[in-house]
């Protein structure tokens, strides 16, 4: 059965509602080979999945080399690409003090931040090279808040953007080369900075709209849906506990989950096994139900987790279950949800 398109926000993109996110091909925390990147890639592709999200940053480019790899071959206008700006890489020349931080593998490549206009039109192009396509569909800013950066930082690197980046964004908008101008955050809080400055067309979020958090719900969300901005769901199971439930090791927000969070996350494998429901699916298909929500884009690093996510993505839940959880507090009462 194909999966379903939505419209992105107000741009001329139609995006799968289940994407494909991509930052474990750079090698996020484990090291995936060229032959399991491609076999889930070709998974990926076999269960209908259209939309697929990059960005230099994964593995130092690493992922865009393999993103662009297996997309280059396809028919034009047959899927949705996307990748980010905001960090402009060069090969390093200290391989022994070289910092791969979260990223197993990866590339010998280091980064500087540039938010300004010859920063974004180098990283646009270098992401061309990389790929070995022609077109990216979607750009973002990526990391421009307080996961990466102190204030002073992002008051800086805003400004840069205002007065310099931005431009190079519009350009590339309205000489057709991209359909449309996003943001990927990690947090609440910096949307409604971004949309004070500049128009934006969409958002990827990792974190701020999923079944253990829904403060977008507050202002982020509801200022979406009046400007026409489409929102696509990056970190759907909240960086693993809502695939793994609690564990000794579950994480939430890449980092340990709190005793709270765990709590939280136990009340509602509860409920969601009561309805023999696998936690993930629900967490997979709630954000979907909010009418600003385009796309969710899980990752994978094997054939067989692309299709367990279809799996979920069309396991049916009955509307029970969300009456449940919103009766005992675990989501929020104005969570859209199916009557």
């Amino acid at each position: 059965m194909p999966i379903a398109m939505r419209q992105l926000g107000n741009t001329s993109a139609y995006v799968t509602e289940l994407g494909f996110g991509s930052a474990p091909l750079g090698d996020l925390f484990q090291k995936v080979s060229d032959p399991r990147s491609r076999s889930t890639l070709r998974a990926a592709w076999k269960a209908g999945i259209r939309y697929y999200d990059t960005s230099p940053w994964y593995g130092y480019g690493k992922s865009e080399l393999r993103i662009g790899d297996f997309l280059r071959n396809k028919k034009n206008n047959s899927y949705i690409l996307s990748t980010k700006v905001g960090r402009v890489f060069k090969a390093t020349r200290n391989l022994q003090n070289f910092e791969k931080g979260a990223w197993s593998g990866g590339l010998p490549f280091d980064h500087i931040y540039d938010y300004s206009y010859d920063g974004i039109m180098r990283s646009y192009e270098d992401s061309l090279i990389r790929f070995g396509i022609n077109q990216i569909d979607l750009l973002l800013i990526h990391d421009l808040d307080p996961f990466y950066h102190n204030e002073a930082q992002i008051h800086a690197y805003l400004n840069q953007l205002f007065t310099s980046g931005y431009r190079a964004l519009s350009e590339l908008k309205a000489s057709g080369d991209i359909k449309g101008i996003g943001a990927g955050l990690n947090k609440t809080g910096m949307m409604l900075r971004f949309l004070e400055l500049m128009p934006l067309d969409f958002f990827i979020v990792a974190m701020p709209y999923t079944l253990l958090d829904q403060d977008a719900l507050d202002h982020e969300l509801p200022r979406c849906v009046d400007d026409g901005i489409g929102i696509i769901i990056g970190a759907v199971f909240a960086s693993g506990i809502l695939v793994t439930g609690p564990t000794e090791t579950s994480t939430y927000g890449y980092m340990p989950a709190t005793s709270e969070i765990k709590e939280k996350t136990r009340r509602i494998q509860v409920i969601c096994t009561q309805h023999n429901v696998p936690l993930a699916a629900a967490a997979l298909q709630f954000p979907l139900f909010h009418s600003a929500v385009a796309s969710v884009i899980p990752g994978a690093i094997k054939p067989e987790y692309v299709e367990t996510n279809l799996s979920n993505f069309n396991f049916p839940i009955p509307p029970d279950l969300w009456l449940e959880l919103k009766s005992e507090g675990l989501i929020r009462e104005d969570a859209p949800t199916p009557e």
